[in-house]
């Protein structure tokens, strides 16, 4: 499982072969970019070959899936796909003429020396998932960044956890998406990517001392915040087939 947020190999995935699929990039480009940080299977086939295989078969394009318990973003079933994707807190649907392929990442590691991702393979359902337009998820994430940084703003700095989510609200970062998505996918991503940051922050500290007050809202906060960020990744990455504005 991947437990930090800003770790997920689905995301990559998807981006970097979309954009293989449209034309962008070539297929040794886009698997490079995944493979950034170890070596891909699928099932036990590598990325490269399996991705090459499903070509003349069909394949038309990658969904991403961010899902949380009692959240299934993303996902269209059935339950087996569903739940692995739950338990490890993303998936990929890989589309098909006619069918689909549920992806779920697991760490890959063979002693020592290696240490890759391999990608299980499920039956999965093609049909629509229940996700935002770009436009609102755009909106609902600024929403929750305003929301954010009011709360956090109003808490006293312990251990550094306030002081640590107003320097990620601050802070660039760049967008994880592929050449050929819209630069308003772009401009959502990297946001959403930014926001991350607060994410894994309120992960690596409990924010011990504070009030159950405090404690309330600043849950209250960051689970508002989560659930927008996975769906402004979810529709960013989803964009690639929309006309470019």
């Amino acid at each position: 499982m991947f437990l930090m947020h800003g770790s997920r190999p689905s995301p990559t995935l998807v981006a970097w072969a979309n954009a293989w699929l449209t034309g962008h990039v070539g297929l040794d480009e886009a698997v490079d970019a995944v493979e950034r940080g170890g070596p891909h299977l699928a099932g036990q086939v590598t990325l490269r070959s399996w991705l090459a295989d499903l070509r003349p078969r069909g394949l038309t394009g990658l969904r991403l899936a961010l899902p949380a318990p009692g959240d299934p973003l993303g996902l269209t079933g059935p339950a087996e796909f569903n739940q692995a994707a739950v338990e490890a807190g993303e998936g990929v649907i890989v589309l098909l003429d006619g069918s689909a392929v549920g992806l779920v990442p697991v760490e890959d590691r063979r002693g020592s020396s290696y240490q890759g991702t391999r990608w299980e393979l499920f039956p999965a359902r093609s049909a629509l998932p229940d996700v935002p337009s770009l436009a609102d998820a755009e909106r609902r994430l600024a929403l929750a960044m305003r929301e954010v940084t009011e709360i956090m703003s109003g808490l006293d700095d312990i251990n550094g956890d306030r002081s640590g989510v107003l320097k990620a609200l601050r802070d660039d970062a760049d967008s994880g998406l592929a050449p050929g998505y819209p630069a308003r996918a772009h401009r959502v991503d990297a946001l959403a990517t930014r926001l991350t940051l607060i994410l894994d922050l309120a992960d690596a500290t409990a924010g011990h001392n504070l009030t159950a007050g405090q404690m309330l809202r600043r849950a209250d906060a960051l689970t508002l915040l989560d659930q927008a960020v996975r769906r402004a990744r979810v529709a960013a990455h989803g964009a690639v087939f929309e006309p470019a504005r």
